[in-house]
């Protein structure tokens, strides 16, 4: 069941996927979690506790699947890949088109991602624009800015990447690259 529930999220993680159901169910240790905890409920439920050993082996397994969970569960919401906003601006005409810079590095050195997010609430899409290493060949992330009205500059140190949006999807264009 868990799977079920995981499967829309991991599909809206891609790019032109929708934002919330990418929020609420692209975390599959969570769910997975979620169920093993059903599944050690309903196991509880069904035993008869009358002796002694029943109720010390019961007591010893849900004591065992703390020590296990509780580090996972930490773990899984400490290292969720969401990283830490670097930028957020709006279209100049579409204030519901919006340019998202997110560090996602685990380390000390910054990995930009770039994202497009147009539309609002549950309808709401997000469209990757790419993603900028410290050690990338286009060289170091510099600034991704609107250029235009419908019209986003990413910077590099040695590349400049413009992406043309669609006015009425909010669709990017294919990146289209040049040297500085």
């Amino acid at each position: 069941m868990a799977l079920l529930a995981y499967l829309p999220g991991y599909q809206a993680s891609h790019s032109g996927g929708l934002v919330e159901v990418e929020r609420w169910f692209d975390h599959p240790v969570p769910l997975l979690g979620a169920a093993v905890v059903l599944t050690v409920v309903s196991m509880v439920v069904e035993f008869e506790f009358r002796t002694k050993w029943s109720q010390i082996g019961c007591a010893a397994a849900v004591v065992a699947l703390g020590f296990i969970g509780l580090p996972i569960v930490f773990l899984s919401f400490a290292l969720d890949g969401e990283g830490v906003a670097v930028d957020r601006k709006a279209g100049p005409n579409h204030p519901d088109h919006v340019l998202t810079v997110t560090n996602v590095a685990f380390s000390i050195d910054p990995v930009y991602r770039v994202e497009l997010l147009t539309g609002s609430g549950w309808s709401a899409r997000h469209w990757d624009l790419g993603v900028w290493e410290e050690r990338d060949e286009r060289g170091y992330f510099k600034s991704a800015e609107w250029s235009g009205p419908n019209q986003i500059t990413v910077t590099a140190e040695k590349e400049i990447t413009v992406f043309t949006v669609d006015p009425v999807s909010g669709r990017p264009s294919e990146p289209r690259a040049g040297h500085r």
